[in-house]
């Protein structure tokens, strides 16, 4: 089972989610990619929930933001996970969303949600300190535009991880790892 955790402003029916899904069930490999609230403390909580009422092995793929809870997640329950170009403090990269507008864009119907200092604390209680727990599979692009690829490789340094150079920080191109993520998932 595969669980899809996308990022900040996104949904399960974004671009990537949309293309994985394509890729896992024709596999016939379980994939879910759930839309997630903005709000961390409810999104969290539907990830859990999802988590615990699986019988099978999970694997988390997260990307940005997805990344992070991901991190917190394999760490919280020891699961694997395939993080791209993940957000790995993303109580500091959101907080700048603050600072230029308080409100972010939902990139499903450009519609727009409020975006505040509660919700950047609420991040602060998802951080992982310490991995010890969970395996990953990282994926990193030196042309993120929104993200230092370099803090994800200090804070995973035990990871599997491919960099690109050039890329954005949507990450160009992943479907060219797709057969590495089957065989790490499998």
């Amino acid at each position: 089972m595969i669980i899809y955790i996308h990022g900040f402003g996104s949904s399960g029916k974004g671009g990537k989610s949309s293309e994985f899904r394509k890729y896992f069930e024709a596999k016939n490999i379980r994939f879910i990619a759930p839309s997630l609230s903005y709000i961390p403390e409810l999104a969290i909580d539907t990830l859990e929930q999802l988590i615990n009422s699986y019988d099978e092995p999970i694997t988390l793929i997260g990307s940005s933001l997805g990344g992070f809870f991901s991190i917190y997640l394999a760490e919280k329950y020891g699961l694997k996970a395939v993080l791209i170009n993940p957000a790995v403090d993303s109580s500091k990269t959101l907080k700048r969303v603050i600072n230029k507008l308080g409100v972010a864009k939902n990139y499903f119907d450009n519609s727009t949600f409020s975006w505040n200092e509660s919700h950047v604390e609420m991040l602060k209680n998802y951080r992982t300190t310490e991995i010890k727990n969970g395996e990953y599979l990282l994926f990193l692009q030196t042309g993120d535009e929104v993200l230092d690829y370099k803090e994800a490789l200090e804070k995973l340094p035990n990871a599997i991880t491919v960099v690109e150079e050039g890329g954005t920080h949507p990450y160009e191109g992943i479907d060219r790892h797709y057969e590495q993520i089957l065989g790490f998932v499998s």
